[in-house]
């Protein structure tokens, strides 16, 4: 019978299985290694927020409470859930004291309707909180340009960021990272399931990626704006 002998084979076919499994082992340290960069952003946000993250019970006290916008409901006039959360948790820092001023900062032309415009209504009209005591930013699109604006164009120098808690260490680390003394304040979240918060954390740990790399450029916010004295004279109010 013609052929190489038996433990030649055999060699030749445990060569050939070390050496997919030096391959395997490659391949997954690889994975590994890509994995672990990509969470570095996630993992910035997370740690950089420590310490800094309260609920609605034991946040500290602030002269400026900030609001991001989110989605308002289909009929363009109330907010949604998200947002209504946001919103009711804000105001009862201005009612228990721990704040005097809220800014609410969104997107004023917003796929969903103009976020400041509702969140200012809402507030004012439904949760009992003087207008005197309401700014709205309109070119807050993002979180970074709510925090950057905030900064750069309110004046704030310490506040408050109330959001969900999928959302909240991003912001913080954003508003600290842009020289705001940031405090996060959990947000309510009525109709908040198991399946969106493990959907919208996922959305956020993706998103930590961008929040990332504006931090490291400095990139200025999108709509750039005069200095606007409307929260220092709401607090003079």
């Amino acid at each position: 019978m013609r052929g190489f002998p038996p433990d030649v084979t055999r060699e030749r076919a445990g060569g050939s299985g070390e050496r997919w499994r030096r391959r395997l082992t490659r391949a997954a340290v690889l994975a590994l290694a890509a994995l672990l960069l990509a969470s570095l952003p996630w993992l910035w946000t997370t740690v950089a927020a420590r310490g800094h993250v309260y609920d609605e019970a034991t946040a500290p006290a602030a002269d400026v409470v900030i609001v991001l916008g989110t989605a308002v409901a289909a009929d363009r006039r109330q907010p949604g859930d998200r947002l209504t959360g946001r919103l009711e948790t804000a105001a009862e820092l201005v009612h228990s004291g721990r704040a005097r001023v809220i800014l609410v900062s969104g997107d004023g032309g917003g796929t969903s309707g103009d976020e400041p415009a509702v969140m200012t209504s809402y507030l004012t009209e439904r949760l009992g909180v003087d207008p005197r005591r309401v700014v709205a930013d309109p070119f807050g699109l993002d979180t970074y340009d709510s925090c950057a604006r905030a900064r750069g164009v309110y004046g704030i120098e310490r506040a408050l960021i109330v959001t969900q808690s999928y959302h909240l260490s991003r912001a913080v680390t954003l508003c600290r990272h842009l020289g705001l003394d940031a405090e996060g304040v959990t947000a309510r979240c009525p109709g908040c399931g198991p399946a969106l918060l493990v959907g919208k954390a996922v959305r956020d740990y993706f998103a930590s990626g961008k929040a990332a790399w504006d931090a490291v450029r400095r990139r200025p916010p999108a709509v750039r704006s005069p200095a606007d004295p409307a929260v220092q004279d709401a607090l003079k109010a």
